[in-house]
């Protein structure tokens, strides 16, 4: 069984920062590619970025220069470091992340339940 848990949430000022994290726990062999996804009331799910395991990352063009994304592979914690942040960034915040359980079998995607972020003033 695994579990990926995403805490640092919160309601921030607009132009604020906040740190999200993911951590993935429970049977695992290795992590590959872990993701960042948000959704807004009312709008469609949105990748927000993605790591890989050699630390290969990559961002949607509506965060690009104010988010960071990091990990840290001997926790199987996967950090969204998120700056200047704007009021349409507020949205609910979802890792993912595929799981190898052995070295023989192939990679599960698994999911946290999310972690609300508010950019208000």
């Amino acid at each position: 069984q695994v579990q990926l848990v995403e805490s640092g949430g919160g309601l921030v000022q607009p132009g604020g920062s906040l740190r999200l994290s993911c951590a993935a726990s429970g049977n695992i062999f290795r992590v590959n590619w872990m993701r960042w996804y948000r959704q807004a009331p009312g709008k469609q799910r949105e990748l927000v970025g993605a790591i890989s395991n050699s630390d290969r990352t990559n961002y949607a063009d509506s965060v690009k220069g104010r988010f960071t994304i990091s990990r840290d592979m001997a926790k199987n914690t996967m950090y969204l470091q998120m700056a200047s942040l704007k009021p349409e960034d507020t949205a609910v915040y979802s890792c993912n992340a595929e799981v190898l359980i052995t070295s023989a079998t192939i990679p599960i995607n698994y999911w946290g339940r999310g972690t609300q972020v508010t950019v208000s003033s």
